[in-house]
Formats: C-alpha cells, structure tokens, sequence
C-alpha cells in the first residue's frame, strides 16, 4: 500500500482527533480552508476532495490559496520579497514570489508556474529574494532562505482571516486544484 493511501485513510481521523484535543465538534466549524496547489498530484487532489466533501457536508464555506502563496506567507516576510520554491521533479520546480506588507495584502511578483530552476532564479533576480519552501537541487551557494515564521497551515488560516474573499470558493462541487501540470502519468508517452 503506498504512502498516499496511508495518508487518505488516515486524514479525516486525523482531522477528527485535531477537533477533539480543541474541544470542538465539526458543528463549530466555519468554513474549511485547503492548500489549492501546486504540489504532488496526489496530496493535492486528497485535500482537495476532503475540503470539499467537508464544505458540503457541513454547510460551510471552502476557501482555497494557493500552496505556494502559503509558504511565502508562512515566512512572514514584510521587508523583502519572498521567492516560494517547491521540487516539482523531472528538472523542474514549482515557484512563485511575492511581496507583503504589514498589513496583510500580498502582490504577486511572479506568478505560479513549473520551470527549470535557473528560468525562476533568473526572473525573480530583479526582486532580490529570500527563498522560502523546499531546499531544491541546483541552489546556489549563499541564497538567503527565509524561516518560517509559521507554519504553511497556520499561513492558510491567517489567509482566510485576512482576506477571505480572495480564496472564497463560489462553487465547491466545480472547483479544481491548481496543479500547474499534468500528473506524470498524462506526461507519459506510451
């Protein structure tokens, strides 16, 4: 059984005992918030059919962000731009930058995409950087990582909480993750 099986079974009890050590009962919720992508096609598509089941069952709204606008938030960066990086394989990495103010708002710089690693670090060069997210293969010596002042979940909920329209998602039933690229197996030349 592979991992990402063991992961599927294994949230919605997760989820349950999270609630329980908080007191609370799924009733109490008010909207369920997910990463909306990119990462592994996989993970991806679990937490996007658990939000929204979830959203459904409960009658809650589902807000979605993008995963890696939640990693340049989670570094809680306001002085500088943050470069997200995550490995997305086969040569390439998932990235987007951004630049926060104190308040919250957030501007792209660079929008998600899925490239070779010297065509992000040579578009996000005029930005001057901090890296934030996965330590990727090919990084040059020296670049500044920032640390996350939080967590990726906990950069989701402040999110929501500071601009929830921005993630709301109209129609839960219709919406899809953001995966940047097809899974591998829609890649394959047969």
């Amino acid at each position: 059984m592979g991992s990402s099986v063991r992961h599927a079974e294994a949230l919605l009890p997760a989820i349950a005992e999270v609630l329980e050590a908080a007191s609370l009962r799924p009733d109490d919720l008010e909207g369920v918030v997910v990463g909306a992508g990119p990462g592994s096609f996989t993970g991806v598509r679990v937490a996007a059919a658990t939000a929204r089941g979830l959203a459904r069952s409960l009658e809650i709204p589902l807000f979605a962000y993008g995963s890696l606008l939640a990693l340049a938030a989670a570094a809680g960066r306001t002085d500088r731009a943050v470069c997200a990086l995550m490995d997305a394989r086969r040569g390439e990495v998932y990235a987007a930058c951004y630049s926060a103010n104190g308040g919250g708002a957030c501007r792209t710089l660079l929008e998600p995409l899925a490239a070779p690693l010297p065509a992000v670090l040579a578009a996000v060069a005029p930005h001057r950087p901090v890296f934030a997210g996965s330590t990727v293969p090919g990084m040059p010596d020296g670049t500044e990582r920032a640390t996350g002042a939080m967590s990726p979940a906990a950069a989701l909920i402040r999110l929501a909480a500071q601009d929830p329209e921005g993630g709301l998602v109209p129609v839960p039933a219709r919406w899809e993750p953001r995966y940047l690229r097809p899974p591998g197996a829609e890649r394959a030349a047969w």
